[in-house]
């Protein structure tokens, strides 16, 4: 490979490293040109899947800043830069591991932190992002459920309390302020003394 040609491959393999929120270092070793494609094509919406050169990753990956790999860049090496959700992409390397056991997963690494192998299989364990948030959001729906419920659950006390009133005014007749009965008798006096005949003065 001319120099020149090597330089761009270490400039694209850098901007990959440095474009993927992470990367998973494979062997892919007595795998068919037709498993590879459809690894691929398992991966194509959080991952792309790119066979690579040993030795001018390993530049990259040291450009990029990437330590991960140190010491793994051995054999058939191929890497999957993921740019989507990397739980979903842990995954489907660990499914296609499974049916394909040629497959090797050796490592990874996600945002500059380095992953084992093993690490990477906890990874696919965990739930996606979308699940994840799904979760969150029905959570959040019930909590504010539940609010709604504590905050209607006086307001329907205070309506009950409120009726019950309303229909004791409608029976018995509204009661006279405090500070207007005295005045209230007084003057059904003074109007009976008028009837009788007795001085109005």
């Amino acid at each position: 490979m001319a120099k020149s040609d090597k330089n761009a491959a270490i400039a694209e393999l850098t901007g990959k490293f440095r474009e993927s929120g992470a990367a998973v270092l494979t062997e892919y070793r007595g795998l068919t040109v037709a498993q590879l494609t459809q690894l691929r094509n398992d991966l194509r919406e959080h991952a792309t899947y790119a066979v690579v050169k040993n030795t001018l990753t390993d530049r990259a990956a040291a450009e990029a800043g990437v330590t991960a790999f140190d010491g793994q860049l051995v054999g058939p090496s191929a890497i999957a830069f993921v740019t989507g959700d990397p739980v979903e992409a842990a995954k489907k390397l660990r499914d296609f591991a499974k049916a394909n056991p040629l497959l090797v997963i050796k490592g990874g690494v996600l945002d500059g932190k380095p992953l084992s192998a093993e690490e990477i299989t906890k990874l696919a364990s965990l739930e996606s992002r979308e699940v994840l948030l799904a979760k969150l959001a029905g959570a959040m729906n019930a909590s504010l459920s539940q609010a709604v419920y504590l905050f209607a659950a006086p307001l329907s006390q205070t309506a009950r309390v409120v009726d019950a009133l309303r229909a004791k005014v409608e029976t018995e007749g509204p009661a006279a302020p405090a500070d207007e009965a005295p005045a209230a008798a007084a003057d059904e006096a003074s109007t009976t003394d008028v009837a009788e005949g007795g001085d109005e003065n």
